[in-house]
């Protein structure tokens, strides 16, 4: 009977002790919060761009109603390289689509060109002079073909227009029907005129920063035609409206861009705060 009043006793007191070494103990904090992501206006997937490059610019053919009275023709023409300058605004859908308008300035390129041709009787050969620029504004849409080490292959279509400018243009031609070589020299005023325009792309594009990105790109770009005012020789002979038409105007461009995001940059790591 002793024992278990001894045994009784021993635990009561172990008891107390606990709760005694409990009530000395300090109070544990409870566990850090993490505070919300401050509230930021927020412009979605909206980038800015800017390009420059150069041209590689072909005409498929020089057209004047002229040439009718011609047996047969055979035109060597070509450009000069020149700088393209662009700007624009675009929006990025998701990671794998994206469109953007830009507008362009195509700087001068010098236009050279001969023309031999044969006529009932004769043969002759003409040789061409001009500049050219343009006005290209443009709406694109791209698709992103996936990121490896921060490279995203791309390929996209744009549907726009074309600001085409000739100028300077002129024709010295040189004919011979039998009775002696004939010189000749004609003018055409300068002409812009505005055709449907249509672009193919393809390129890589390098992530910088997560808000900025390079791209190196490849365009191939249908301007449509371009037109000369019409025909006059040195004293400003003219007895036919004959203005000469610049058939099927191409580039095959290269370029390098920059886009800037303007998306709000990611919170990686939100203040803690504690309680007490």
């Amino acid at each position: 009977m002793r024992s278990v009043k001894s045994l009784i006793a021993a635990g009561a007191a172990s008891l107390l002790s606990s709760a005694a070494f409990a009530a000395d103990m300090p109070m544990i904090a409870p566990p850090p919060m993490y505070a919300p992501p401050p509230v930021i206006e927020d412009f979605g997937g909206w980038y800015l761009r800017g390009d420059i490059g150069f041209s590689n610019q072909r005409v498929s053919r020089l057209n004047n109603v002229l040439d009718a009275a011609n047996t047969s023709s055979e035109q060597r023409l070509g450009f000069n390289t020149a700088g393209i300058f662009g700007l624009g605004v675009g929006y990025r859908v998701n990671n794998w689509f994206r469109a953007d308008v830009t507008g362009e300035f195509r700087g001068n390129s010098q236009f050279f060109g001969t023309d031999h041709i044969t006529f009932p009787g004769g043969v002759g050969m003409d040789t061409y002079h001009a500049t050219k620029s343009e006005w290209v504004a443009l709406a694109n849409a791209y698709v992103d073909l996936g990121t490896w080490w921060c490279m995203t292959p791309f390929i996209g279509a744009g549907v726009g227009g074309a600001r085409v400018s000739i100028a300077n243009f002129t024709d010295q031609g040189i004919s011979n029907n039998g009775g002696g070589a004939l010189p000749g020299l004609a003018f055409g005023d300068n002409v812009s005129k505005w055709n449907f325009a249509w672009a193919l792309h393809a390129g890589v594009a390098y992530k910088v920063t997560p808000n900025f990105t390079v791209e190196l790109a490849y365009r191939y770009l249908d301007m449509g035609d371009g037109l000369t005012g019409d025909l006059k020789t040195f004293d400003g002979t003219n007895n036919i409206v004959n203005p000469t038409t610049f058939k099927g105007i191409t580039s095959h461009d290269l370029k390098i861009g920059v886009r800037w995001n303007l998306d709000t940059p990611q919170v990686y790591a939100p203040p803690l705060i504690r309680k007490g």
